[in-house]
């Protein structure tokens, strides 16, 4: 099983900002919902986390020594990070939901997180198979992780919502395929 976790809360998530590539720690209720996280995978085999403080204070909740891998980071906002989802015009907001190649200034795109997240998947698939693997990541690549399991393009982003502390299981199989365990 791979498991996908989004960190705890963060201040800067918690007060609306886009979070990209600045790293913040988890705030007081984020480092309370990772403690809850433990309890989900009591026996996690392997734990993957993005390289930013906040998630790998998520993933040292779950026991065996963390592994960091640089896929996993956030999207990089370029110059929107840590500024207000609100004060991006609204012409902008739409032209960002519509082209999946659209790249904040000094950021990356949609379509490139998702192919970072795909390989990432894709080398954890095998693993995942026999033994549940969590990854502790930020909500880009979570929704980035559930597209792959389903098989859809990155478009889907832009219809999944997910909270700080959200977990998706994806259940892979031997020799392929894999399916969102609800």
């Amino acid at each position: 099983m791979l498991v996908v976790v989004r960190h705890g809360r963060t201040e800067s998530n918690a007060s609306g900002l886009l979070l990209g590539r600045a790293d913040p720690p988890l705030d007081d209720v984020g480092r309370e919902q990772a403690s809850a996280l433990a309890a989900l995978v009591p026996d996690a085999a392997r734990v993957v986390s993005s390289p930013l403080q906040r998630c790998v204070a998520t993933a040292s909740v779950f026991g065996p020594d963390v592994e960091v891998d640089d896929r996993w980071i956030e999207l990089d906002y370029g110059e929107w990070d840590q500024t207000p989802l609100s004060s991006l015009p609204a012409e902008t907001w739409a032209r960002w939901r519509e082209d999946l190649h659209l790249r904040p200034p000094g950021g990356e795109t949609i379509a490139e997180l998702g192919e970072r997240v795909r390989a990432a998947c894709d080398d954890l698939a095998a693993d995942a198979a026999e033994r549940d693997v969590v990854v502790v990541t930020h909500v880009s690549p979570f929704k980035a992780a559930m597209a792959w399991a389903m098989g859809v393009g990155d478009e889907v982003c832009w219809r999944i919502h997910v909270s700080p502390a959200s977990v998706v299981r994806i259940a892979v199989r031997p020799g392929g395929g894999t399916s969102l365990v609800v």
